[in-house]
């Protein structure tokens, strides 16, 4: 058994990206009872709404899961306690530096992994207690730096020759070709986030999960975002704003209201969200199929 698996405690090194707008504890429980790691996304959460969805998991599987926490959150000490209490004994952090926090993960018997774009950082957040790092390459969906950012194919084997821990490859991978790469890469297993938007157990509109699979080679871009960007499936909308030089795209849109969005999937109002791999995903599948195709045509 690999050391991820150990931390992850399932029989499949397959983490599902935490998506703040797809924070459905039937995703979550359907990922776990395919034998692979089901995340709620807690960045942004209320002590109450955290406790109130780990709850529901924990109704609806008894494998294990995890949450990702991002450090802008003031109420993460709480909601780290609320974790511990139910069971969890894994978590991912992210949108911030570690400083001390690794320290309270590991005194209440938790393990964490945390998440970087870029390799500048990794020896350093391994000395402040990370047990693993998620390394998303630019090609992901989801927030991102404005700074110059490298692929997956580089990036992971940059971070896999820097630390010991076990590195886990986001960005670029939905189906077992991917997961063979990131293996191949150095990775002891891969971080799976646009693919999961497409599924059957998925809680996103039809409309998100019909602009993934509808997307083609280059339909995604990073949308500018004042001090982030955020990689978006480009719609009629987005495309005409791109054209015109005139535009400054940092100002078409708000980010707080990307969830009205994508939980409506009204895409004039905010892109859908999606990364580069989108260009690959042909079809909405149960998440058992993609779990069992990724693992079993990997052997």
């Amino acid at each position: 058994m690999s050391k991820l698996l150990e931390i992850l405690g399932c029989p499949y090194p397959i983490i599902q990206g935490p998506i703040g707008a797809m924070n459905s504890p039937k995703l979550v429980a359907a990922v776990c009872e395919a034998g692979a790691f089901g995340m709620l996304a807690l960045g942004f959460s209320r002590p109450e709404e955290a406790k109130h969805l780990v709850n529901e998991v924990r109704d609806l599987t008894d494998k294990p899961f995890g949450a990702n926490l991002m450090f802008i959150n003031p109420d993460n000490p709480e909601i780290l306690e609320i974790l511990a209490n139910a069971g969890v004994r894994t978590i991912t952090t992210s949108a911030g530096f570690p400083g001390n926090f690794y320290k309270d993960i590991h005194s209440l018997g938790m393990k964490g992994l945390h998440v970087l774009l870029s390799s500048k950082h990794a020896r350093k957040v391994e000395d402040l207690g990370a047990d693993g790092l998620v390394v998303s390459g630019v090609e992901s969906g989801g927030l991102r730096s404005n700074k110059p950012e490298s692929s997956t194919m580089i990036l992971v084997p940059l971070v896999v020759d820097q630390v010991s821990i076990p590195v886990v490859a986001a960005g670029g991978i939905a189906d077992s070709r991917g997961y063979r790469a990131a293996m191949a890469l150095g990775a002891q297993g891969v971080q799976i986030g646009t693919r999961f938007i497409a599924t059957k157990e998925g809680p996103a509109p039809e409309k998100w999960k019909k602009a993934i699979v509808d997307c083609e080679d280059g339909g995604t871009t990073l949308l500018p975002l004042g001090n982030v960007s955020m990689r978006t499936i480009i719609n009629p909308k987005l495309r005409q704003a791109i054209e015109d030089q005139d535009r400054d795209l940092s100002q078409e849109y708000n980010l707080l209201d990307a969830p009205q969005a994508w939980n409506t999937g009204d895409f004039d109002l905010f892109p859908a969200g999606g990364g580069q791999i989108s260009a690959l995903i042909k079809e909405v599948k149960p998440v058992k199929a993609i779990i069992e195709e990724m693992i079993f045509e990997s052997v």
